[in-house]
C-alpha cells in the first residue's frame, strides 16, 4: 500500500516543523481558506470517527502555498514596449 495524501501532508508538516497556524497561513497565501479544526481532522488516526481523507485539491494548494512560503512570490515579468 502506498502513501496517502494524509501521509504526505503529515511528513511535510514534520519535515518543515509547521504548526496548525502555519498551515492555515500557507494555505491563505494561495487564497484557500481552511480552519484549524479541519486541519486537525487530516492528522487523526484513520480509525478515529472524525478522520477526514485529504483531497488532492487541498494537498495541491498546500504545496503551491509552501513554495510561496519558502521562496517568496514569483517576480512579475516585465513586458516589452
Amino acid at each position: 500500500m502506498g502513501l496517502t495524501n494524509n501521509d504526505i501532508f503529515k511528513k511535510l508538516r514534520v519535515a518543515h516543523k509547521l504548526r496548525d497556524e502555519d498551515i492555515v497561513n500557507i494555505l491563505a497565501l494561495v487564497d484557500f481558506r481552511v480552519s484549524k479544526s479541519e486541519i486537525n481532522s487530516f492528522f487523526r488516526n484513520e480509525k478515529h470517527p472524525k478522520y477526514v481523507e485529504l483531497g488532492d485539491q487541498i494537498l495541491r494548494n498546500f504545496l503551491n502555498g509552501l513554495i510561496i512560503h519558502m521562496r517568496g512570490p514569483m517576480p512579475k515579468k516585465e513586458t516589452k514596449k
